[in-house]
């Protein structure tokens, strides 16, 4: 009996008897269209009156499913309900195309039509089957008019005959209401479920948390790896020479200190980012340009010969801010593979169309104790020049090694 009287069966029974009290304001509205054409006849007295004003239900039940809400209640009501499989999920949001909504407006009406059937054999089927299994036991249930006893089935064989048809019923109902329950839940991954533009959509939006997480992991790198390997080295270059350079060591500890400050700040902002990007608040947070680029080569501790060429006219924040971080990386890479002191030129033109950037350090040996092992950074570089539309490369270039990249002045804009 756990089919028909378990909990799922039950579950799936509340179901459709929810089903069958929606469909009720459809139902008197079609009463009422049945009734205009048929004057002065009582339409509930009519099975083919209520037949009619049950089709004309459906439809008007269809038109109302359309709207985009329709979907979401209908599937949390069958995630509740119905017993789904864990493995055939249900599509989540409005229905924001017609695929959708015209598959969701088919649920609703299938929901509708059975939770009428099986609301009206519950209401009519239940009280008459237990009447007839009583039948033998009570007299005034054989006297009463609603169970009208044929005089050739009122003989010895009742008291056997009439509970076995009483009970025969209500499995028979109980075994109607199981199939239906399994109709709606079979069909509710397909007519509930995410359709190809959901899940496109679902895509869509998994690519832009990614790429809001690639992009923190980018700037934490940048901001954070620069400065310790910067500080790395000018302390380790302060420890040698304690004793017998002590103007050197207070430089080198000034700038451990501007470098640790300055590297605070721009934690802070991506760490605002990260909280923008936690609370859907969007918006990428403020960070350093080509303004902060003197700066920058002043306490980077290498000694740079820069050059600026092309129009110096405004670049756009997210270019500046990319072709930054991109110097940024070069820089650590000549600390990290060069050491103090390792000549590096740098030059930044900027194009009618893009921005590009051109830097020259020596080429990598031993590495540095700042960093005893390869890092990301190259591949922050090429992913930040593609975010942009752009493009970016390194490798040796007449005995020195050369990091490029090209950043177009009409960026894409930043997920």
């Amino acid at each position: 009996m756990r089919p028909l009287l378990g909990r799922r069966a039950r579950l799936r029974w509340l179901h459709l008897i929810i089903g069958g009290a929606l469909l009720m304001p459809y139902f008197l509205v079609g009463t009422v269209i049945v009734g205009s054409f048929r004057a002065g006849a009582n339409v509930f007295s009519s099975p083919v009156d209520q037949l009619t004003a049950f089709a004309f239900a459906l439809p008007m039940a269809a038109l109302t499913a359309l709207f985009p809400l329709a979907r979401p209640l209908s599937a949390s009501a069958a995630r509740a309900l119905c017993g789904l499989p864990s493995d055939r999920p249900l599509a989540d949001g409005p229905a924001r195309t017609q695929q959708a909504r015209v598959r969701a407006a088919l649920w609703y009406t299938l929901h509708v039509a059975l939770g009428g059937i099986v609301s009206g054999m519950t209401l009519a089927l239940t009280p008459f089957a237990v009447g007839v299994t009583l039948l033998p036991f009570f007299a005034a249930v054989r006297d009463s008019p609603v169970i009208d006893v044929p005089e050739a089935l009122d003989g010895p064989w009742l008291p056997v005959l009439a509970p076995l048809a009483g009970i025969a019923m209500l499995v028979a109902m109980a075994g109607c209401v199981a199939a239906a329950g399994a109709l709606l839940a079979n069909r509710a991954p397909v007519l509930l479920g995410p359709t190809p533009d959901d899940r496109l959509a679902a895509a869509e939006r998994r690519a832009a948390a990614l790429a809001v997480r690639n992009r923190l992991a980018r700037e934490l790198h940048d901001c954070v790896g620069h400065a310790l390997s910067a500080v790395t080295l000018q302390a380790g270059a302060a420890r040698r020479v304690l004793d017998s350079d002590p103007e050197f060591v207070r430089e080198a500890l000034t700038a451990i200190e501007e470098t640790t400050r300055r590297t605070v700040d721009e934690l802070d902002s991506v760490l605002g980012l990260l909280r923008q990007a936690a609370d859907g608040t969007g918006g990428p947070a403020d960070g350093p340009g080509l303004d902060a680029l003197d700066g920058l080569l002043a306490r980077c501790g290498v000694p740079v010969a820069y050059t600026a060429e092309g129009d110096r006219g405004p670049v756009p924040e997210a270019v500046a801010h990319e072709a930054y971080r991109i110097v940024q990386e070069g820089l650590s890479n000549a600390l990290r593979h060069g050491g103090r002191g390792a000549p590096v030129r740098l030059r930044i033109t900027v194009g009618a169309e893009e921005l590009e950037i051109v830097m020259d350090s020596p080429l990598p040996g031993r590495p540095s104790p700042a960093r005893p092992r390869g890092g990301r950074g190259l591949r922050g570089v090429h992913e930040r020049a593609v975010l942009l539309g752009g493009r970016a490369g390194a490798g040796p270039h007449e005995g020195r090694w050369r990091l490029t990249a090209c950043l177009p002045l009409r960026a894409r804009e930043r997920p």
